[in-house]
């Protein structure tokens, strides 16, 4: 058999294996809080491998290793912030965010949360927040649309369209049916897919450039700069690149993971076995990268795909070192990473539209359980099909919103679920003025290339939500007013939930 036939076969493997996942998730969806949450059930092993799978996206294959192959480890500050930051993220954010939207009436959603924890009568942050998940996750998952189609595109020399819709039309299929927990039990799969790529390629070209000594000595003499952490950059350089790290509170697609848990005291397990996963995935990714370029140097008959970028290093590594049929394992957890952050990013933006939006539309009615499912699959089907007219016309500009929309999230976001979570005196019009204030930051900072190049938009934009949200909720605050009494009734139940 040829190559590609081999990569067919295990891409045709998981591809079976995502649906059937979907399927099985399909029987334990009851009502709409099954469809966007999974009844609570998820256990820490599920929560923590979901979590990293649907965060990391086709970056950590891709993206990762391509920019400590061109750069060297100076490019590792970003994936040390972001472990840094998930690490905060599972200890302060994931126990006590499980026990206050369970103690504040059942908050299935981040929106749902923000609008019972504050008491938001007129409900503009619902309202808010809802629109900001479905513009931001909107073009999101449009760019891992055209992720999809350009890796068909670039591995098999095929049709961009038709690569684009295969992606596509699997991770719908799957969570349209499956829900969340379609979603996350994908996750899990895909997240052991990555894991096993991304340790067993990096050992096995380690051992083909010849262990240590052969790897530093042709790394410095193709790069004498490549193993220092520091060369080439700046102390406003490595805090731009660490404050990626600052966007794990606010991102919904992650964080739901939290609300999911089955209880506040399984986070501890979650975050051992959630950051365990990280920091080897994360070695393994800027591995391979580091010793792509002793590997090259050493073999220049041997071509990299992706001379501009290097995203293709990891690829071609695989493509070279194994055999065809874990080499298209190996592609599919390029897919895997892809897929999983597609289909959380899908499941949030279909309980924005039936939980959120739809049900404040119908005045709070509670609506049947059959008619919550079939709502919560109307809006994964409507985000699909608005995403894939704007991925249809393959743009660049989509990817760039990536970035842009990590900051966007971390920005109106986080600075309000850490407030919401520690301090008691936040309110309505603080949290919903910081919450613009950050956004618009993030916006204007973003757009701006002169300031963009200074620091990294996240950093001016969670700085400004702080100060916002704190200025007008002291302005705001009635501590003597029945309202108050009962939110602060409500945070000490939390508090002693999540211990």
């Amino acid at each position: 058999m040829s190559d590609t036939t081999y990569q067919i076969i295990a891409l045709t493997i998981y591809f079976a294996a995502m649906v059937g996942i979907g399927f099985w998730a399909k029987s334990k969806n009851n009502d709409l809080d099954d469809y966007v949450l999974g009844g609570r059930s998820l256990s820490p092993t599920a929560a923590a491998l979901s979590a990293g799978a649907s965060d990391m996206s086709g970056w950590l294959l891709m993206g990762l290793p391509g920019a400590l192959y061109i750069t060297g480890l100076a490019e590792a500050w970003i994936a040390i912030g972001l472990t840094a930051g998930a690490w905060l993220n599972w200890k302060f954010v994931a126990p006590r965010l499980r026990s206050y939207t369970e103690v504040s009436n059942n908050s299935v959603t981040v929106p749902v949360f923000f609008h019972n924890r504050l008491r938001d009568k007129r409900g503009l942050i619902r309202i808010f927040s809802s629109l900001v998940i479905l513009v931001f996750f909107t073009f999101y998952v449009s760019s891992g649309m055209v992720a999809g189609g350009v890796f068909f595109q670039s591995t098999f020399g095929g049709n961009y369209h038709q690569g684009m819709l295969i992606v596509a039309g699997v991770t719908v299929l799957y969570t349209l049916f499956g829900g969340f927990l379609g979603a996350t039990y994908t996750d899990v799969v895909q997240g052991l897919l990555m894991l096993a790529a991304l340790i067993v390629l990096p050992i096995m070209a380690f051992i083909y450039v010849g262990g240590f000594s052969g790897l530093q000595e042709t790394i410095t003499q193709v790069n004498p700069n490549a193993l220092s952490l520091f060369a080439g950059t700046t102390v406003l350089g490595i805090i731009s690149s660490a404050a990626w790290g600052l966007g794990y509170f606010g991102q919904p697609h992650i964080i739901v993971r939290f609300m999911g848990l089955r209880s506040a005291q399984d986070a501890t397990a979650g975050r051992r076995i959630g950051i365990s996963w990280m920091a080897a995935t994360m070695v393994g990714a800027m591995s391979a990268g580091l010793i792509g370029i002793a590997y090259f140097a050493k073999n220049p008959d041997a071509n990299l795909t992706d001379t501009k970028n290097a995203e293709s290093v990891f690829l071609d590594l695989s493509q070279i070192l194994l055999h065809p049929l874990l080499a298209g394992f190996v592609l599919a957890a390029v897919l895997a990473a892809i897929m999983s952050t597609l289909s959380s990013q899908l499941i949030v933006c279909s309980s924005a539209l039936a939980e959120d939006l739809y049900k404040m539309a119908a005045g709070g009615k509670e609506i049947s359980a059959a008619k919550g499912l079939w709502l919560g699959r109307a809006g994964v089907l409507v985000v699909s099909l608005i995403a894939a007219a704007l991925a249809w016309e393959q743009n660049s500009s989509v990817l760039s919103l990536v970035s842009f929309a990590w900051a966007g999230f971390g920005a109106a976001f986080g600075p309000t679920v850490l407030l919401s979570l520690y301090w008691r005196k936040l309110t309505a019009p603080g949290a919903l003025a910081g919450m613009i204030a950050g956004a618009i930051t993030v916006f204007v900072w973003g757009y701006n290339p002169a300031l963009k190049g200074l620091m990294y938009e996240i950093v001016p934009g969670f700085a400004v939500n702080l100060l916002f949200a704190y200025i007008i909720s002291v302005a705001t605050y009635k501590g003597d007013s029945p309202e108050a009494q009962a939110i602060e009734e409500e945070f000490d139940r939390a508090v002693e939930l999540s211990r």
